[in-house]
């Protein structure tokens, strides 16, 4: 009986978590504070970050926010961080202060993919490819297999033809109404989903966190996919 009262202890503990859930990983960001119950994640609220600030004003605001719903940092029972696709910059921001905040207060994080998102959130219960537009005529592509959540196969950086070609015999799902007009044009059907936000952020990671996904601030990185310039021009190495 005592052993049973705990786990249920555990399981209510669980189930009703105060959550902080960043991203840096684009021209903008977001902080918010979610509340998960149950199967169900609300946000609570939600400040924006302008892109090229991060570093400046990730902590203050995660600070502001907690003081505005008058929460104490100790109140917060797990980070949710988008790991990448995105910004080196951004993401290295990001990750570094949720490192840090997660040894501090000994709570799990959950990284989570945008690709990953942007799979839920298409809709199809089966195979689906998840896109986004990487620049300099890349994709950043990540196929899932969709049901109750998403579960990675392998997320990549393709070049145009690959990408078009992978798209035609899987379904495909974007945010970018650019990309999805490209595939339209190449008579490719793409389901346009939502901008990833804070909500769709949070109820990913907290669909991770309950399957026990998580990981310590040492196992924490960032999920680039695109090598940075620094090492694609690096010159090699010569040995004498």
């Amino acid at each position: 009986m005592r052993l049973r009262s705990k786990m249920a202890d555990r399981t209510r503990e669980v189930q009703n978590l105060l959550l902080l859930v960043t991203d840096t990983s684009g021209n903008h960001g977001s902080v918010a504070l979610a509340r998960a119950e149950s199967e169900d994640v609300t946000v609570i609220d939600s400040v924006p970050l302008e892109g090229g600030t991060f570093s400046a004003q990730l902590v203050p605001q995660i600070s502001a926010l907690l003081n505005k719903q008058r929460f104490r940092k100790s109140d917060v029972g797990a980070f949710i961080i988008v790991s990448g696709p995105g910004s080196f910059t951004g993401l290295r921001v990001g990750l570094a202060a949720i490192k840090a905040l997660a040894e501090i207060l000994h709570q799990p994080i959950v990284p989570v993919s945008l690709l990953e998102v942007i799979s839920t959130a298409s809709g199809v219960n089966r195979r689906v490819l998840a896109a986004l537009d990487a620049g300099r005529g890349e994709f950043y592509v990540g196929e899932y297999e969709v049901a109750d959540a998403a579960r990675v196969g392998q997320e990549q950086l393709l070049p145009k033809d690959e990408f078009l070609s992978m798209a035609r015999e899987i379904a495909t799902a974007t945010p970018d109404t650019a990309l999805a007009q490209l595939a339209s044009h190449s008579g490719i059907r793409v389901v346009l989903v939502p901008m990833p936000n804070a909500a769709m952020i949070a109820q990913v990671g907290w669909q991770k966190l309950q399957a026990g996904q998580t990981v310590s601030p040492e196992q924490l990185e960032a999920n680039y996919i695109r090598r940075s310039d620094a090492e694609i021009f690096a010159k090699p190495v010569t040995r004498p």
